[in-house]
C-alpha cells in the first residue's frame, strides 16, 4: 500500500504552532524572571517571600515611600507579573488565533498573533493602574503591612469572601465559558489586521479580566510579592480555564475561599 504524501499546508501550520508556543513560551519566561528579580524593590522576589527570605526585606517594604517613579516601577511591576501569570493559560487562544489567521489570510501568523497578544496585555494593564492605585491607597491607609499583604484581618477576609463569592456569580461564569471555549466567539469578532487583531485579543483579555480579577486581588492578602500565593494562583488559573473539569474545580474552589473568608472575619470579630 502506497504512503500518503504528507500535507505541506499541515506540516506548515504544524511548524508555525510550534514556534509560535516557543516565543510565547520565551516571552513567559522573560516576564517570570523579571517578576522574580522584583525591580524597584528592596530585593528580589524570593527574598521577600516567607519561607525562603530572612524577613528583613519584607519588613523594609512596609515603610518605602511613594513617588511619581516609584508608582511607574510599580505598574511596571504588576503588568509583567500578571503577563507571568496569565499568558500560560492564554497561550491556546494565542495559537487558534494564529491559526485562524494564516487559515484566513495565508499570512505567516507571527505578526497577528504578536498583535493579539499586545492586545491582551493592554486588558490586564488596565487590572494594573487599578491595583497599583489600589496598593498605593492601602499603603497610605497603613492597611499594607510587612511584604505588601493586608494588615487588616477584616481587609483579608474580605478579600477572600468576596474572590469566593464571585466564582458563582453570572459573569463569572460566563467569563470562564468564554475562556474555556473561545472559538465561536473568534470565528464572529476576528477581523483582519493589526486593528483587528489588537481588537480581538483586547476583548479575549477582557473575558479573561472578568474570569479571574477577583483572584488576583487575592495577591494583597497573601503578599503582593510572596511567590507562593503568585505561583499558587497562576497554576489555579491554569486549572480552571485549561483542566477537564475546570469549572468543577471553580466551584469547589470559591466555596474553600467563602469559607475561608467568613473564618477568618468571625475571628476578627471575636478578637482573635
Amino acid at each position: 500500500m502506497a504512503e500518503t504524501a504528507p500535507d505541506p499546508v499541515a506540516e506548515l501550520l504544524r511548524h508555525e504552532r510550534a514556534l509560535c508556543l516557543a516565543l510565547l513560551a520565551a516571552l513567559t519566561g522573560l516576564a517570570w524572571a523579571y517578576t522574580l528579580a522584583g525591580p524597584g524593590m528592596p530585593a528580589s522576589a524570593p527574598a521577600m517571600t516567607p519561607g525562603l527570605g530572612d524577613g528583613m526585606a519584607r519588613m523594609t517594604m512596609a515603610g518605602h515611600g511613594w513617588s511619581a517613579g516609584h508608582a511607574a516601577m510599580m505598574l511596571a511591576m504588576w503588568w509583567v507579573m500578571m503577563a507571568a501569570m496569565m499568558l500560560p493559560s492564554a497561550a491556546p487562544v494565542v495559537l487558534l488565533a494564529a491559526a485562524l489567521n494564516r487559515r484566513a489570510t495565508g499570512a505567516a501568523p507571527f505578526a497577528g498573533a504578536a498583535v493579539f497578544v499586545a492586545g491582551y496585555l493592554l486588558a490586564w494593564l488596565g487590572f494594573s493602574l487599578a491595583a497599583t492605585a489600589a496598593q498605593w491607597g492601602l499603603a497610605a491607609s497603613g492597611l499594607l503591612g510587612p511584604g505588601m499583604a493586608s494588615a487588616s484581618t477584616v481587609l483579608t477576609g474580605a478579600m477572600l469572601l468576596g474572590a469566593g463569592l464571585w466564582q458563582f456569580t453570572p459573569a463569572k461564569r460566563a467569563c470562564l465559558r468564554h475562556c474555556r471555549s473561545p472559538v465561536d466567539w473568534l470565528l464572529r469578532h476576528r477581523a483582519r489586521g493589526v486593528r483587528g487583531a489588537l481588537l480581538t485579543g483586547l476583548g479575549h483579555g477582557g473575558y479573561c479580566l472578568g474570569c479571574c480579577w477577583a483572584l488576583m486581588v487575592l495577591l494583597f492578602a497573601g503578599g503582593v510579592m510572596n511567590l507562593w500565593w503568585i505561583a499558587g494562583l497562576a497554576l489555579v488559573v491554569l486549572a480552571e480555564k485549561l483542566a477537564p473539569r475546570g469549572p468543577g474545580f471553580g466551584r469547589w474552589l470559591g466555596a474553600g475561599l467563602v469559607a475561608a473568608g467568613l473564618a477568618v472575619l468571625l475571628a476578627a470579630a471575636r478578637g482573635y
